[in-house]
């Protein structure tokens, strides 16, 4: 059985090759076109826009609340859509063991939220959830909170948000992804250094073993991360990739759904090669075939990863698919110019002329990556202070200093370059890229070398290539791990989700003594003020015997006046939530100080109105 090729342009074994090329364009071309557009209709069919990697923004019960009876069920909400799968919201009693009674499910068919049922009969002491979602750009995220019923265990459990993913199974999907990066490199790169700069029989031979490593590395790292893709989402560990829950699982997700379709186009790729339709010669029906697939085939990275979430969806996809495809043409590029360099032979040796279109078409890709990557990194971060406070920004920080460490490497190899441009005709001259071309100046007249030197250029040359492409290897892996990376962005949003704004309250905590009179009319009122500033906050209470315990009171009112401003009295509008009384309805238009009066009844004849002054923040 034979394998895809690289493009060849020597005469066809059998028949004419004019004929046979015809009947290659007229019996594959519908087959290309077909698949490369369901390719790009599943995808945009799965693609939705959203927010970069999901953020809790609230749970019932609240985190850290103290609930006078068991809750039956827990529900989280977040700022975008999330998947679930069974194992997705935790509820651990105190001795740590579950409590659930069911696999999660979203709240009211809200695609943004998760709730699961509890078990009866829960007793008193500190429960502790822990949740894991696959966030809308295919990355999970975890977290963890508590809450407590009748009151606090003595040694309460800490909680601790379980690893997003396992570490085998980690390291094993992001060393594929980085293989498959690597493989695109290579096969988009060495086709285009083909068709674009030296399209002959002696360039197809030359590079046609980089070229089937791409096809192949690209191939079998994607049926990786099919398998994989399971074990990532759910936390499992490696030994789970071939579970058929998890597989038909994957089949149903945009990530699941962006790999097969890859699958799809490089087998289409392979069919197209393996019938020797590589051996049509470079023209615009290659380029716009080559042009469809390598387009397809980048599609199948930006719609599962951050571009597909987060601000201006339509903008980032095209300028990751930019940024992808000049990443595949300059790093590939480079691995063929190598092969050239060290496998071309004597006699028939890389032309200078092939070089320097190589140079030209490198620098367009190195401008290209430039304008896309400010883009992508303006987008990614959000502001300055992410790029120094946050995992993304140090990872970008690091990408561009190596990225300029290969850019200095090329500026050695256009020095080289332009030596071997001077090598008399009948000596064989070489060149590279360095980000531009290397013509020798107009009206300048070469100045012989003698062999021995031009041997020495080339030496030069060789050293600063392969440079050029190790330092390469360093980008593609950086770029690798920052796809993986919770962008600057969300970052931020998620730590002032969960973090204290400097100078403001995040809540408003009073503790309300009353007394009715009566013997069994004594105790607090315990309040809590969510965020406590100007705007609307939720209201959380709970009532405190004489003894410490919680208790049930008939009715409880909450009112809120600023006396100064003459606003109010404003009703919390306080509802009996079966442990707790609770609002999220309460408006607060002003800051300052405001009157609370809380209004107790115990009995139908002990009712007693107690006010203490709160602080509402801007």
């Amino acid at each position: 059985m034979s394998s895809p090729c690289v493009p060849d342009t020597s005469p066809a074994r059998h028949g004419s090759p004019r004929r046979q090329a015809g009947t290659g364009r007229r019996s594959r071309r519908p087959l290309l076109a077909a698949v490369v557009l369901l390719a790009f209709a599943a995808l945009l069919a799965a693609a939705t826009p959203a927010a970069a990697h999901a953020v809790l923004t609230g749970s019932d019960p609240r985190d850290g609340t103290v609930l006078k009876t068991a809750p039956k069920q827990v529900t989280v909400t977040f700022d975008e859509s999330v998947a679930l799968l069974e194992n997705s919201l935790r509820v651990l009693d105190p001795d740590n063991r579950p409590v659930t009674a069911g696999d999660p499910e979203h709240a009211g068919g809200r695609a943004n939220t998760a709730r699961v049922p509890l078990t009866g009969g829960l007793r008193q002491g500190t429960y502790t959830v822990s949740w894991r979602v696959v966030s809308a750009d295919s990355h999970a995220v975890t977290g963890a909170f508590t809450f407590s019923v009748g009151k606090p265990s003595q040694a309460g459990p800490v909680p601790t948000a379980l690893p997003a993913v396992p570490r085998a199974t980690s390291a094993l999907y992001d060393t594929a992804r980085y293989v498959a990066y690597a493989g695109l490199a290579l096969l988009i790169g060495v086709a285009v250094f083909v068709l674009a700069c030296w399209s002959t029989g002696t360039a197809a031979r030359v590079v046609r073993r980089p070229f089937l490593t791409g096809w192949w590395v690209l191939t079998l790292s994607t049926v990786a991360l099919v398998l994989l893709r399971g074990p990532y989402a759910s936390g499992d560990g490696p030994a789970a990739v071939l579970d058929p829950r998890l597989l038909t699982s994957t089949a149903g997700s945009l990530p699941g759904v962006a790999l097969l379709a890859r699958l799809a186009l490089l087998l289409v790729v392979g069919l197209l090669l393996r019938r020797r339709v590589a051996r049509w010669k470079a023209g615009r029906r290659m380029a716009a075939a080559g042009t469809l697939l390598a387009l397809a085939l980048g599609g199948t990275w930006v719609v599962a990863e951050h571009a597909s979430a987060g601000i201006q969806v339509p903008v980032a996809v095209a300028s990751t698919l930019l940024h992808l495809l000049a990443m595949a043409v300059w790093l590939g590029g480079l691995v063929a110019l190598l092969s050239a360099l060290y496998r071309a032979p004597a006699d028939d040796p890389l032309p200078p002329a092939a070089a320097v279109r190589f140079s030209r078409l490198a620098l367009a890709s190195v401008a290209v990556l430039a304008a896309t990557g400010v883009y992508q990194s303006w987008r990614g971060l959000g502001s300055w202070d992410a790029l120094f406070h946050t995992s993304y920004g140090r990872i970008l920080s690091f990408k561009v200093w190596t990225v300029l460490v290969v850019l200095a490497v090329a500026a050695h190899s256009r020095r080289w370059t332009g030596r071997l441009l001077h090598v008399p005709q009948q000596e064989p001259a070489l060149a590279t890229v360095g980000g531009g071309g290397a013509d020798a100046p107009p009206g300048r007249t070469p100045t012989p070398v003698s062999p021995a030197a031009a041997e020495a250029h080339r030496r030069g040359l060789r050293r600063c290539v392969l440079a050029e492409v190790a330092v390469g290897a360093v980008v593609l892996a950086l770029t690798t791990v920052l796809t993986g990376t919770e962008p600057g962005r969300a970052a931020t949003e998620a730590a002032a989700v969960q973090a204290p704004v400097p100078g403001q309250p995040t809540e408003s905590l009073s503790m309300v003594p009353f007394d009715t009179g009566s013997p069994s009319g004594r105790g607090k009122v315990q309040i809590v003020l969510e965020p406590g500033r100007v705007g609307r906050n939720t209201v959380q209470a709970v009532v405190y015997g004489a003894d410490g315990s919680l208790v049930a009171v008939p009715e409880l009112r909450l009112t809120f006046t600023l006396d100064r401003q003459h606003v109010g009295p404003l009703d919390a509008g306080l509802v009996d939530e079966r442990g707790y009384w609770g609002s999220d309805t309460l408006n607060v238009p002003l800051a300052g100080t405001w009157t609370m009066k809380v209004t107790v009844r115990v009995s139908d004849i002990d009712q007693v109105t107690v006010a203490k002054a709160v602080k509402i923040g801007p």
